[in-house]
């Protein structure tokens, strides 16, 4: 069983950056899809951005294409989310998720195929 871990939200000014970690245990992270998603009060959750398996392909929600890097330390076993020119909108409890992947077709944002989900971190963008 896989487990998955969030941490590195907190409370930044508009304009200002963060790094979520995901830490993977007790599988390799090298061969899951492992996703981002956010859900903000009274909103449903929607899709951040996506790592695939080995070799690692990305995709991004339009809203945060251009701002936000996802990458993967094998090492580690761990998945970031670097999240640059924050805005107020980006507010939200960030979920990480994963997936073994079923066929060879590069990850989705789409949060229906993620078996697996970390707890939550929240994150706080101040106008």
């Amino acid at each position: 069983q896989l487990q998955l871990v969030e941490s590195g939200g907190g409370l930044v000014q508009s304009g200002g950056s963060l790094r979520l970690s995901c830490r993977v245990s007790r599988r390799n992270v090298d061969y899951y899809n492992v996703g981002w998603f956010r859900q903000a009060p009274g909103k449903v959750r929607e899709g951040v951005s996506c790592i695939s398996s080995l070799p690692g392909r990305t995709n991004y929600a339009d809203s945060v294409k251009g701002r936000f890097t996802i990458s993967r330390d094998s090492a580690k076993n761990t998945v970031y989310l670097q999240m640059n020119s924050l805005k107020p909108e980006d507010t939200a409890a960030y979920y990480c998720a994963a997936v073994w992947p079923s066929d060879p077709a590069p990850c989705t944002v789409d949060e229906s195929p993620y078996e697996y989900w970390g707890q939550g971190s929240q994150v706080t963008v101040s106008s």
